[in-house]
């Protein structure tokens, strides 16, 4: 076998040539520079060459140095994803995932069963939340982001892209749940999800009716007659499927009650959607962990629909 110098003496390397600094190696490893340089000496000493140039200042690798590091940096990254994967499998692992309220119980919720069938001892903390929590400060492992364009940092994969549509309990609208035009969509009671006011292409009644006055000739001032109006999407989306008024909803939150017919599309006008991002930090000490959940659920986006929420 071949000999090799102690894994402290290539941790103190790896972290003092990664900042080229003893200082900051030694505050990362929480030791003393001095022990620090004491560790990068010895492995000088064992390599038979010098692996920084000291002086002058700022610190800087040899050629030596340039040739040891990234070897040594790529082996303590494949000792971490290695290491996580078999935590993965311990007793006690647990990811947090951060989704909005109405994808965590629509889409998510639904699907955990499968999950816990192919990773039993890898258990997940659900944070349904509409407000945008900091991966980059450990508030959570992976967000899943639902927003109109690709996030600009972070590794993320698109899970899904929705689409809103005109939907309603069939017994709303009474039998043969026939296409309704907007001067007909009046008669009926109309549900509203409040958006944020600075999305200009969020899926509301008054976008909606811009767009259909482009391609009818009557169409009605239906903006102003939601009879109901909720802040939460997933309210909104019960009330729908109990029969309460027609709403503009996502086809990937309803898709179970399209499939079953609990809800019928009522109009062929759709609004463009957003997607569904599942975000992480490529840095994340349980990448590996991470990994094999984002493979999971990008598998559940391709299988058929799950049974929609307390069904049968």
């Amino acid at each position: 076998m071949h000999q090799l110098p102690p894994l402290t003496e290539l941790r103190a390397f790896e972290a003092a040539a990664r900042h080229l600094s003893f200082k900051k190696a030694a505050a990362e490893l929480l030791v003393t520079p001095t022990a620090i340089s004491h560790q990068v000496k010895l492995l000088e000493l064992h390599c038979g060459r010098d692996l920084f140039r000291r002086r002058p200042r700022p610190l800087k690798l040899t050629a030596a140095g340039e040739l040891l590091f990234p070897v040594v940096r790529d082996g303590f990254l494949t000792f971490a994803n290695i290491l996580e994967k078999v935590r993965a499998t311990a007793v006690g692992a647990r990811l947090r995932i951060t989704a909005t309220n109405a994808f965590a119980a629509r889409w998510l919720v639904p699907r955990l069963p499968k999950w816990r069938e192919a990773h039993p001892r890898l258990k997940l903390d659900i944070l349904g939340t509409d407000v945008v929590l900091d991966l980059a400060a450990g508030e959570a492992d992976i967000a899943i982001r639902y927003a109109r364009r690709p996030p600009a940092a972070s590794t993320f994969i698109e899970l899904a892209r929705d689409t809103f549509r005109v939907v309603a309990n069939p017994k709303l609208i009474g039998s043969g749940s026939k296409l309704l035009s907007p001067a007909e969509l009046a008669n009926f009671p109309l549900i509203e999800i409040e958006w944020p006011s600075g999305d200009r292409d969020a899926p509301t009644w008054q976008r909606w009716q811009a767009k259909a006055r482009q391609r009818f000739k009557r169409v009605p001032d239906l903006a102003r007659l939601p009879n109901l109006a909720f802040r939460e999407e997933l309210h909104a989306i019960e009330a729908a499927i109990s029969g309460q008024g027609i709403a503009i909803c996502s086809d990937v939150l309803v898709a179970p009650e399209l499939a079953s017919g609990a809800l019928v599309e009522v109009s062929k006008l759709t609004l463009a959607g957003y997607g569904f991002y599942l975000m992480y930090l490529p840095t994340h000490p349980r990448v590996g962990s991470i990994e094999a959940f984002s493979e999971w659920a990008r598998s559940m986006s391709r299988q058929p629909i799950i049974e929609p929420p307390g069904a049968d």
